[in-house]
């Protein structure tokens, strides 16, 4: 009979880390200023508050809101402030940007917001080939959150990983 076959992943003190995981759960909505200018471009400001005195705010109870202005429009920062304060009952986040601009925001949040406990001093793999929804920079903020505890850190799969980065061992007379 041949050897018994053994699961070396399944085994290994490796840390498995899918950033999927930590997506933050929540609608989006993104919210073109330019609706409420004259033709698109002219702020007048009479009109401009009538107009978002009529919106129904409520509609983004929960939503995660990106503003911006689709035209070429120079607007006083006031406008995006003011459109902001009738949100703000309703909207779990506002910022100021694209729906890109609104999920780099919210990784780097959660990223912030992250216990790190449970990874110190561990090997860890930053899975790879995750939602391409995933902005880029969260993978660096992850790392640098990451870094400073980790034994290791590892990106791809357990089958075909690339090593990052390794803690120096220290050194047995070092306090």
């Amino acid at each position: 009979m041949g050897a018994q076959i053994v699961n070396k992943v399944a085994k290994s003190p490796l840390i498995n880390f899918d950033l999927e995981e930590w997506i933050p759960q929540g609608h989006r909505s993104q919210i073109d200023l330019s609706q409420w200018l004259e033709e698109g471009f002219i702020l007048r400001e009479k009109h401009f508050r009538e107009a978002l005195k009529k919106e129904d705010w409520s509609r983004y109870q929960d939503h995660f809101i990106a503003l911006e202005c689709s035209s070429d429009a120079i607007l006083p920062a006031w406008a995006s402030l003011l459109v902001c304060s009738h949100l703000q009952p309703f909207a779990k986040e506002v910022v100021m940007g694209s729906l890109e601009d609104l999920e780099r925001h919210l990784f780097s949040k959660t990223l912030r917001e992250l216990d790190l406990t449970p990874y110190k001093d561990k090997p860890l793999m930053i899975k790879g080939c995750s939602d391409p929804s995933i902005p880029k920079d969260a993978y660096i903020q992850l790392i640098q959150r990451l870094q400073p505890v980790v034994k290791s850190l590892f990106y791809g799969e357990a089958c075909s990983s690339v090593p990052l980065w390794k803690a120096k061992k220290k050194s047995e007379g070092s306090s």
